[in-house]
């Protein structure tokens, strides 16, 4: 008969669990509530403890016969590091690779605070420099983060510091282990007399303070990337800060398209250029207009590209540039001179002959007219619709 059921509802385990079944369940409790992963440090240390008695046989028979008052008496009360133990099983020194240069295991971490920054194409392929202001929580400088006069913060006697109270209620043959907010702390796991605290922060330990960064957009940034700062976010007492991150929103262009460090321009060209040749030119990103030449005689046709090396976006590293394509749309022009048709006769390729019929094939002139709006939106669909006049889907048969 088990004396008491609390190490096994930590673990929530049966009180007949197996090793393999201790060891399974403290593996996925303590993953989530290890304090590298924002987990609460004070749960961590009871589910590390409850696992520590549970794993050793002679531990676990004092404790299912006697309860915690036989393990006092035998002192078994006292065990490892938590820490110890979860690397022990983990094989490391926490989530964060440990060892030296890292942040000590366990240690609070306080959120990142994310920033969006909404950057032009042209500030992409220049770099930029600006001021991001931000407001974050610093500890109060009156205090420094005691929240009153030193010794007037004590830990809460009803939640023993962790900010959260148990409450047994016995259910037939089971007891249900209830967690809560503590009332008396507000779950912050202390308390402090109103006459003791501070009068700058009021107790609260920080204050709003503004801050101004200072952020380097370099040359081939893209949509996407971050710019860190570390240590930058809220402080907190007992805690690191968190960072600063900011992250780079590209603003879609209205004449360039961007693939990785290559440009896309789309560029019209009237029809005697695209014929004659001549020049044309390109505003870019920067304060400079390419004067790009159209060799004469060289036909530009519509929908052609065309790359013109090395005036790309700049790689971010290097700064090495991609090349800038030119896709050609030729626009025609709305009416010819009917003076100027013989001209175009001898200066372009001769037409093509009519088509020959046979002579049972009756030959009838016609004329072109333009198509009303809906008529050539149906007509100008990629593919066609597949109903019957009333408009109801064509049934297809399938032959037996």
């Amino acid at each position: 008969m088990v004396r008491e059921r609390k190490f096994y509802d930590l673990l929530e385990v049966p009180v007949d669990a197996s090793e393999a079944d201790l060891k399974k369940a403290y593996r996925k409790k303590a993953l989530r509530l290890h304090p590298d992963k924002g987990g609460d440090p004070e749960l961590f240390k009871e589910v590390t403890h409850a696992y520590e008695i549970l794993s050793d046989p002679e531990k676990r028979s004092i404790y299912d016969s006697r309860g915690e008052a036989g393990l006092s008496e035998q002192g078994g009360m006292g065990g490892m590091d938590p820490q110890d133990l979860f690397s022990q099983l983990f094989g490391g020194g926490g989530f964060f690779g440990g060892g030296a240069g890292g942040r000590p295991s366990g240690a609070r971490k306080t959120k990142d605070l994310v920033h969006r920054v909404n950057v032009t194409l042209e500030d992409l392929y220049k770099g930029k420099t600006t001021k991001l202001a931000l407001t974050r929580n610093a500890l109060c400088s009156r205090c420094n983060g005691k929240g009153g006069k030193d010794g007037a913060v004590r830990q809460c006697h009803t939640c023993s510091g962790r900010g959260i109270k148990v409450t047994l209620r016995q259910m037939g043959p089971m007891i249900q282990q209830i967690q809560s907010t503590c009332d008396d702390c507000s779950g912050t796991g202390e308390v402090i007399n109103m006459k003791d605290r501070c009068t700058s922060c009021k107790g609260k330990k920080v204050l709003p303070e503004k801050k101004l960064l200072e952020v380097h957009i370099d040359k081939g940034m893209k949509g996407g990337q971050t710019i860190q700062f570390n240590g930058e976010s809220d402080q907190a007492p007992g805690a690191q800060s968190g960072d600063v991150v900011i992250v780079i929103d590209e603003k879609p262009h209205d004449r360039f398209k961007r693939q990785e460090n290559d440009l896309i321009v789309e560029l019209e060209v009237d029809l005697l250029t695209a014929l004659g040749g001549g020049q044309i030119s390109i505003k870019h990103l920067d304060d400079r207009a390419l004067l790009v030449n159209l060799t004469a005689g060289e036909v530009i046709k519509n929908n052609d590209l065309k790359v013109i090396r090395g005036q790309g976006m700049p790689s971010q590293r290097h700064h090495e540039p991609g090349d800038l394509f030119v896709k050609f749309s030729v626009i025609f022009p709305e009416s010819v001179d009917l003076g100027s048709i013989g001209l175009l006769e001898r200066a372009l390729p001769p037409r093509k002959p009519l088509e020959k019929f046979p002579k049972n094939v009756h030959l009838e002139e016609v004329e072109l007219d333009e198509p009303d709006a809906r008529s050539k939106a149906h007509a100008m669909q990629d593919e066609p619709m597949d109903e019957d006049h009333e408009g109801e889907p064509r049934v297809q048969c399938a032959n037996q």
